[in-house]
């Protein structure tokens, strides 16, 4: 199958566009089931390394289990303070929209069992590999117009616990997934300037 440029351009202009939204950000409006499946369809599409798909995801609507989840950020948010406390703007943040956001999915890795073809060297490809499934959701999410944040600031163990998931995954990635009020033309933490825009040149080098 081929692509028609302005394929490859509208594919870029959804990468490009793509953003990490947060819960101040997301109105009410509920997702259509079939929105769902084609992020999560996107997702089992993503490239695995030895064909090994070691992904499971967890769609989560259920406002109780939502509770416990934020209430676990909070206290990981409360304990990363401390790192930042030479930087006012990290208590001005909203880092998540566990609650806000009317979809959360849980993403997990699943540790193999035997030996996988092309990790027996890089053993973290399988990870990588539900990274890729991530990814593929996020673009996805974009073209259709719907918004997706990853909480990162919790602890993994005890979101295991909460959603009683077997021992033998790991979390990979918490998403929050809802339509936005607006998709902020730069990302949230450049506009705010935590960080400035590292320049290409600097990034990518030839050899």
């Amino acid at each position: 199958m081929k692509f028609t440029l302005q394929q490859q351009e509208t594919l870029f202009d959804i990468i490009a566009h793509r953003r990490d939204i947060r819960g101040n950000n997301f109105r009410s409006k509920k997702i259509k089931k079939r929105y769902i499946k084609l992020i999560l369809d996107a997702a089992l599409h993503a490239p695995s390394v030895g064909f090994s798909q070691p992904w499971k995801f967890v769609v989560i609507k259920n406002t109780k289990i939502k509770d416990k989840i934020y209430n676990n950020f909070t206290k990981e948010y409360e304990k990363s303070k401390k790192y930042f406390r030479h930087r006012e703007l990290y208590n001005h943040l909203k880092l998540e929209g566990i609650n806000e956001a009317p979809i959360n999915i849980a993403v997990f890795y699943k540790k193999p069992t035997k030996k996988i073809l092309g990790q027996t060297s890089a053993k973290n490809m399988g990870k990588y590999s539900v990274v890729c499934a991530i990814q593929n959701m996020w673009l996805m999410a974009r073209s259709l117009n719907i918004g997706m944040g990853w909480v990162s600031i919790i602890e993994h163990k005890k979101v295991c616990k909460i959603l009683q998931v077997d021992k033998n995954y790991k979390l990979t990635g918490y998403l929050c997934l809802g339509y936005p009020k607006i998709f902020p033309n730069s990302p949230e933490l450049e506009t705010l300037k935590w960080e400035k825009k590292k320049k290409k040149k600097k990034l990518i080098s030839w050899i």
